[in-house]
């Protein structure tokens, strides 16, 4: 049997549908680029916001309209698991779903199908047998990996509805990340990027404070020759001074943080029930540069939360013009069912949202352009990604995947090798260069 899996969400939802592709292969199953081609159709949905709710519900329909005799749908992730039972009513021709706690079921779920019975057949929930904590929670894209040191998350904020789809936060055991580390090394990755809702409450769950320093200490003695360890979603609260002095102290981990902090204001985080202490952020933004001056600083922003004021917003555009971030995300806020925030007074217009959301992008775009102007002249290690008609593309430290910019090389390089670029010139996101 052959098995068509669309990933749709974020670079968590691409290493579960990883780890489903892996169990399927193993249990005999091959995989098909072509849903035409299969016998066994998945989506791996996202259901954070209402755009990607609409993407999820979308792709679903046009596979169970087009589905032939014997094949099987299933809805696999976060819709799943928040919806539930309401997808059959929403999609018709649903077989099996299955929830982000209980993916790595999936192959008992298809042998349910296979043999008949009731349709649709539901797995959400937690699973009856916890999953054992050598299980891969990995994935390779070039030469790069993403490995998932946690599941879930225990934070409270007002407009988020992950808690209510993945659970509390979950982490996994030291020896198993460095078990996964060895072997993507060992395949010939170069960067492995760490990765869970929050990175830096990493071992809270089971009791250990400041637990992300020796777990990137266990990595790097396991696999000293990795070039690139990247963090991504490091909470401000969280980031200690341990952590800054371990990024500080090894070459290997990227001078990169992504700090999704949400808002600037006070009123406003409190709010979204987030930190609302603004000069704490301050003070750690100024700690992680005095110890490290080249650090890549990301954050993302949300406009148009309930209750926000043009006094709050101006707010949060002075806060961005004076810190200067390298990276920045910004998203209309959307009012997700069942949270907190979807019930709070002052919704926000969609079309003040919406201006908001262009007058902070244009501020950033002129931030991120003298940030990358700043970068003339400098040599930088490329990861080469890609390459072709005397033309290669690859990102720096400065730039996680699919998220941040890109560097140009006018020249056809290797792919996956580590190459020192000159830079010669900038835009609002790319650099350009030459070998150096």
């Amino acid at each position: 049997m052959h098995y068509y899996l669309l990933s749709l969400g974020c670079c968590k939802n691409t290493v579960d549908s990883e780890g489903m592709s892996r169990l399927l292969q193993r249990a005999g199953y091959a995989p098909a680029d072509d849903p035409t081609a299969a016998e066994l159709l998945i989506v791996n949905t996202c259901g954070f916001i209402d755009i990607a709710q609409e993407e999820s519900f979308g792709e679903l329909r046009e596979l169970a309209k087009a589905k032939r005799r014997g094949q099987l749908l299933i809805a696999a992730g976060c819709l799943s698991q928040r919806y539930g039972r309401q997808l059959v009513k929403e999609v018709s021709g649903l077989d099996g779903i299955i929830g982000t706690r209980r993916w790595m079921e999936i192959t008992a779920l298809v042998e349910k199908l296979s043999s008949a019975g009731d349709r649709p057949l539901v797995m959400i929930g937690d699973p009856p047998v916890p999953p054992a904590g050598s299980m891969s929670r990995s994935v390779v894209q070039g030469a790069s990996a993403y490995l998932k040191i946690a599941d879930g998350c225990s934070a409270a904020c007002s407009f988020c509805a992950i808690p209510m789809i993945k659970g509390p936060a979950r982490s996994r055991p030291v020896e198993a990340i460095v078990g996964e580390a060895r072997q993507l090394v060992g395949q010939g990755v170069k960067e492995i990027i760490l990765i869970a809702q929050d990175t830096t409450a990493y071992g809270r769950d089971r009791g250990q404070r400041d637990a992300l320093p020796r777990l990137i200490e266990a990595i790097l003695a396991a696999v000293p020759e990795l070039p690139w360890l990247r963090l991504m979603y490091a909470y401000p609260q969280h980031v200690t001074p341990r952590l800054i002095e371990i990024m500080a102290q090894h070459p290997q981990v990227c001078h990169y943080l992504d700090i999704p902090l949400q808002h600037a204001h006070p009123e406003t985080l409190r709010r979204m029930n987030r930190p609302h202490g603004v000069g704490g952020v301050w003070r750690l933004i100024a700690d992680l540069r005095q110890a490290m001056p080249d650090i890549a600083l990301r954050t993302s922003f949300i406009v148009g939360y309930p209750g926000e004021t043009e006094e709050e917003f101006e707010a949060l555009l002075d806060f961005v013009e004076e810190i200067a971030f390298d990276r920045v995300g910004v998203f209309t806020y959307s009012r997700e069912e069942g949270t907190p925030a979807a019930d709070l007074p002052g919704q926000v217009p969609d079309q003040v949202k919406e201006e908001r959301y262009q007058r902070l992008m244009e501020l950033q775009q002129g931030i991120s352009l003298a940030k990358n102007q700043q970068m003339i002249g400098r040599t930088l290690d490329v990861l080469i990604e890609g390459s072709g008609e005397s033309l290669s593309v690859g990102r720096s430290y400065r730039d996680a995947p699919e998220v941040d910019g890109l560097v140009l090389v006018k020249e056809d390089l290797p792919m996956g090798e580590m190459v020192p670029v000159l830079i010669t010139g900038a835009m609002e996101y790319d650099l350009i260069g030459v070998r150096g």
